[in-house]
């Protein structure tokens, strides 16, 4: 409403002007619209001269993963090249061991099984050499023998049959074995004594092979079963619940890996190449958990059992009909392109697009668009062709390139012919979204009306209309046609009945769901995988500085003997950056995965990881990783498609002279790097997730100064990065000032546009209610009671080993809040020490008054334990039931003087119970 009366107020003043109004009053007003329109459109009269905007939107397609070659071929380093060799040589030593030709194509199906069974027999020998060269013969095999075919095609065909038999014959639970026995190996001191000073390649060989044959399995099956091959639809289900299930020593694969990425992290085994292992661990989980698809079907299906209705806006599909806008221009370009110099000052406080006007020209017509634009227009019919700045016909590019294109839509050269061209549709003046309301902010829209026209509330009452004029039941009959209850709403609320009510509310049978069975399994070190993960992360980022303490993700690119040559030299520079850019994807992956199933499965399980990661700086962290320049790094093509596997193995290998070098950068025909924006996507969705209604994590944005990082990310031309990167301005818009919203009128406009509207949300100024600084604490210390709660009720005895485990977690909680306290001035100084935010002062004291708040809210004051005794963990669940089945140790100085307890704390104290 706001909007539309300044752009009427706007519109008349125009029209005002144009008429030539002679009386003095009228004068005055004519040269107020004059001054009021000039300054409204400094961001229009100007030539669009960011050079860094030319070119059409990236027709990157967010997916689960990659394709299957570059998954695969992203799991060898190119230092890792001669070991391709050694794999042969093994294969040929085994067949010549058994007195067989060393071609595995001229072998029928019984021979090949039979080779099979007796490498799996040879795995469990005791020499170890003789273990690891049948390890290398299968790890052969699952490579697709790639000595005996011509082609490509060829080699991922006898790699999907061998993995077919392999699978079959027990050799993914033999390796595990081999595995488990590595990991030993490898944590004992002396091993770790000696190798803690100088890791590189050689240090992880053994451990290598085990985990590449494994991730060839799991990707193998898991690529088959997403294209629904038939023959393997019985093995990739059984693999699924075979990956769901413990192990033997009763872990889960996904635990023993992430407990791999924690002992790294901590320098018990530095030699684990953790690249490997995170890449394992991502796919499965993946295939275990389920992708986007599964997400989605989950969500509907849990949707329709507590009576809700199926989603129908998916955000990948809605985004995909977006158009990408051009960011701002900013003080450099403008000094670049040489505007005038009467126009300089104002240019550096007003924004200048975030449309690209060549774009616009094209799809509106020519120059007639623009003409009517910057004439300052204000007809009502334009709706449309403002709106089709922002959003395009669907073209789905996945269903117009041929197979071989979306198979390998990363970094390999595509040799398919172009798509035919589609007729335009016709764009609709709407916006993408459909506004939705909560329940919350009915009530509040109530509260608010009732007051202002009767005088007094209705607490618990919300449906009465009694006394309220007609356009208040006009707007709550609107706010109730949008009204959206989430999944999440229907979950807190039966949490709350059972707090309340505990012995009377039915509690729902846990589903043993792939998602409930890992949360139960990694809930008691879940401080510690987070913490581990965000680690590895803050290693790979591009804008992280080296240090001697931190961690060395490079273990398994670094050869033992480093590079003489300029060639040599350029092929490891290019190899670590693409080692870094491998590992932020998969961590990225990895950390949104759990959270996007954990949500689904209960929100607090969700709301639990959530608070670690932001007890650990997750925040931080992910706005130094876009505090760099967004473009180059999206840009960036750190690989060498004629290293790439299996195209280094496979012909004739050309010379790698430094022509190579550079053709080989160039043979993409895409203009970006797939696995960048792939990484750039997820982090946003995480950083999302972690901050959506959480006023005080809002407030993390603004004190770390993110608005401009994340404004320089706009220049990403995606339509769903820029989606998410306004997710995140909208939510801070508030705190930002009259100002910021004065000077960045174009990203409100993109926010206005593109973002989902909340009905009665004032999230372009500073009115919301919500946003009173000192709730936040309360806020947060509120929701970690819940939380805590409900681990306790449902996972007791997980939940007392991670409170036992949950100093380091305790730890990091204290800084991430003393940050809050000192008020850190932007991220740039954040997380330099061990990847984490500095240790200031004020963390405990402030973590003190949260403690005695929260006891202040349960109605304790007085006599209460102290923080040493009685844990941030333990008042949570006092006066909740679970509190009385908890085992208390009595000390032998209490059992002795107990009658003398008896008689001072029970006979002779006055209890008031009226005030109890």
């Amino acid at each position: 409403m706001l909007w539309q009366k300044y752009y009427d107020h706007m519109n008349a003043l125009k029209a005002a002007k144009m008429q030539g109004i002679e009386s003095a009053g009228s004068v005055v007003c004519s040269l107020t619209a004059t001054k009021r329109i000039q300054r409204a459109r400094v961001s229009m009269d100007t030539h669009d001269a960011d050079a860094n905007c030319d070119g059409p939107d990236l027709d990157f397609v967010y997916a689960d993963v990659d394709g299957y070659q570059n998954e695969i071929a992203e799991l060898y380093s190119y230092t890792e090249f001669s070991e391709f060799q050694m794999n042969v040589k093994a294969f040929e030593d085994q067949m010549e061991l058994y007195d067989l030709p060393p071609n595995w194509q001229k072998q029928d199906a019984a021979a090949q099984r039979g080779i099979v069974m007796k490498l799996v027999d040879q795995l469990e020998v005791s020499d170890r050499t003789f273990r690891m060269q049948a390890a290398r013969c299968i790890l052969y095999l699952a490579q697709g023998c790639w000595a005996e075919v011509q082609s490509d095609e060829e080699q991922h065909q006898i790699t999907r049959d061998n993995v077919l038999v392999l699978h079959q014959l027990g050799v993914f639970a033999s390796f595990i074995d081999l595995l488990n026995m590595e990991i030993e190996s490898a944590c004992s001191p002396d091993i770790v004594a000696v190798k803690i000073t100088n890791v590189t390649l050689v240090d992880s060989t053994d451990i290598r092979v085990i985990l590449s044959v494994l991730y060839i399995i799991t990707e193998t099956i898991r690529d088959e079963r997403e294209r629904g091959s038939e023959d393997y639809k019985e093995l990739a289900d059984s693999f699924v619940q075979e990956i769901n299930s413990p192990l033997p020593d009763g872990e889960l694969l996904a635990v023993k890996l992430l407990g791999m990425i924690t002992r790294f992290c901590s320098g018990a085994a530095p030699q684990f190449p953790m690249k490997k292992v995170v890449l394992l661990l991502w796919k499965v989980s993946l295939l275990g958990l389920g992708g986007m698809d599964v997400l989605r079907n989950l969500k509907n299906e849990y949707r329709l059992k507590v009576g809700l209705e199926p989603i129908t806006e998916d955000t990948l599909e809605v985004t995909k009909c977006m158009r990408a806008s051009s960011p701002p221009a900013t003080a450099t370009d403008i000094l670049e392109n040489q505007y005038p110099r009467k126009n300089f000052k104002r240019s550096l406080m007003k924004q200048r697009f975030l449309d690209e006007p060549e774009q616009i020209d094209m799809e509106m017509g020519g120059n007639e668009g623009q003409g009517n634009a910057n004439n300052g227009s204000g007809n009502g019919g334009n709706g449309e062709e403002e709106l089709s700045q922002y959003y395009r016909p669907y073209d789905d590019p996945s269903s117009s390139a041929s197979t071989t294109s979306t198979a390998n839509p990363n970094n390999q050269p595509s040799l398919t012919q172009p798509p035919a061209a589609v007729p335009p549709v016709q764009i609709t003046a709407r916006l993408p979204w459909t506004p939705k309301v909560r329940q919350k902010d009915i009530d509040q829209f109530l509260d608010i009306s009732r007051n202002k026209f009767i005088g007094y509330s209705l607490i618990g009452d919300h449906e009465s209309l009694a006394g309220l004029p007609q356009p208040i039941h006009e707007g709550f009959k609107t706010l109730q046609r949008h009204m959206y209850m989430s999944l999440a709403d229907v979950q807190i609320k039966k949490e709350e009945d059972i707090a309340r009510n505990p012995i009377s509310t039915h509690e729902d049978e846990i589903k043993l769901t792939p998602a409930e069975v890992l949360y139960q399994a990694i809930l008691p070190s879940l401080p510690q995988y987070m913490i581990a993960l965000l680690k590895v992360l803050l290693a790979a980022s591009p804008t992280s500085k080296s240090k001697t303490e931190s961690i060395n993700i490079m273990a398994d690119v670094l050869p033992k003997k480093m590079p003489l040559t300029a060639t040599q030299s350029t092929k490891l520079t290019v190899d670590m950056g693409r080692h870094k850019e491998i590992i932020v994807k998969a961590v990225s992956a990895i950390i949104l995965l759990y959270l996007k199933h954990f949500k689904i499965n209960h929100v607090y399980q969700f709301e639990f990881m959530s608070q670690h990661l932001v007890f650990a700086n997750c925040i931080p962290l992910v706005l130094k990783f876009f505090n760099q320049t967004i473009t180059e790094y999206v840009n960036t093509k750190n690989s060498i498609p004629l290293l790439d596997f299996p195209s280094c193995v496979i012909g004739e290998q050309p010379d790698l002279s430094g022509d190579s070098f550079v053709y080989g950068g160039e043979m993409s025909d895409k203009p970006y790097s797939w696995r960048n924006v792939f990484s750039c996507i997820n982090l946003l969705r995480i950083l999302n997730k972690l901050i959506k209604w959480k006023h005080s994590r809002v407030m993390m944005l603004v004190v770390f100064k993110s608005a401009p990082i994340l404004k320089k990310t706009l220049k990403v031309r995606h339509a769903m990065m820029q989606l998410y990167v306004l997710k995140l301005l909208k939510m801070q818009t508030k705190y930002l000032g009259r100002q910021w919203r004065k000077s960045n009128m174009k990203t409100m406009s993109a926010i206005y546009a593109k973002v989902r509207h909340r009905l009665n949300d004032d999230w372009a100024f500073g009115n919301d209610l919500e946003s009173r600084p000192w709730d936040f604490q309360a806020e947060e210390c509120t929701l970690r009671a819940c939380v805590d709660r409900f681990n306790l009720r449902r996972y007791p005895e997980a939940t007392q080993k991670c409170g036992n485990n949950g100093t380091a977690a305790q730890n990091a909680e204290n800084a991430q809040q003393s940050n809050m306290m000192s008020g850190n001035n932007g991220c740039g100084n954040n997380g330099e020490a061990n990847g984490y935010g500095n240790n200031g002062g004020g963390g405990n004291g402030g973590h003190n008054q949260q403690q005695q708040q929260q006891l202040n809210d349960y109605g304790v004051e007085g006599g209460f334990p102290s923080d040493e005794i009685l844990t941030h963990s333990d008042f949570a669940f006092f006066g909740h039931s679970g509190w009385w089945d908890r085992k208390v140790e009595l000390t032998d100085y209490f059992k002795a003087n107990y009658a003398v307890w008896l008689e001072e704390e029970v006979y002779n104290s006055q209890t008031d119970w009226d005030a109890l």
